[in-house]
């Protein structure tokens, strides 16, 4: 399960080491350093499905999230090492994210819920659309998207929205995390993780463990928001 394999990553990444440890059998092939002091490495294990890939991403302090998805970019499971909750699909999807759908259609909509061992079973519904704006960052071509999305527990009581703007990869079948509103019952905040650089294989910086921007404006300004909660079905 995603909680072995965080383990094993951080066996792999002896103290005071500049690069994350990947689990045994898994290749990285991207690494991007975001705003808001995150860096996030993309991998694939081959002892995962066919499709499947992961993500984890750092800040300052270390690993604060860890998902799983699969070839249509469904969230198949995550673990936040802050809280110690691990979350998976299941087991109602009424309509499964598709990111097939998205790039062929140019829009997708998804119901699902996912089971976690602290907050039991929640409803996720949302919507993600390409808006036709390509952008260029350091090299690399991406698509925005806009999406909403909305929380619910079983007895139908909101607990958080999100919506804002994101990117998407075509060959890497990933979402990559943008600028997001976040709405509790008790408060709204937003935050900007869009991509800054990207590092590859045999690249400087590629699984660099320290995030590179925005650093000093997120410690100067930590509030205590768990950062780790996802803002939509394929990760942040």
């Amino acid at each position: 399960m995603i909680r072995v394999a965080f383990a094993l990553a951080v066996l792999a990444s002896p103290a005071g080491a500049q690069t994350f440890g990947l689990p045994q059998g898994c290749e990285g092939y991207v690494t991007i350093q975001k705003r808001a002091c995150m860096v996030t490495h993309n991998f694939i294990c081959a002892s995962d499905p066919q499709g499947h890939q992961r993500r984890v991403d750092m800040d300052e302090t270390g690993m604060i999230y860890m998902s799983t998805i699969d070839a249509d970019t469904q969230w198949v499971e995550s673990f936040s090492p802050i809280t110690g909750d691990t979350e998976r699909l299941g087991p109602v999807i009424e309509d499964p994210a598709s990111f097939s759908d998205l790039i062929e259609i140019g829009a997708d909509s998804w119901n699902f819920s996912t089971t976690s061992d602290q907050e039991g079973v929640l409803q996720f519904t949302g919507l993600d659309r390409l808006t036709g704006r390509k952008v260029v960052i350091d090299g690399v071509e991406l698509e925005e998207t806009e999406y909403e999305m909305t929380v619910r527990n079983l007895s139908g009581q909101e607990l958080w929205r999100s919506e804002g703007r994101e990117f998407i990869h075509r060959d890497w079948r990933i979402f990559l995390s943008g600028v997001r509103q976040v709405t509790t019952p008790d408060e709204s905040y937003g935050r900007d993780n869009t991509p800054v650089a990207f590092f590859f294989p045999g690249e400087d910086g590629f699984l660099a463990v320290e995030p590179i921007y925005d650093c000093d404006v997120i410690l100067s300004s930590a509030d205590g928001v768990d950062i780790s909660l996802p803002t939509r079905v394929s990760g942040p």
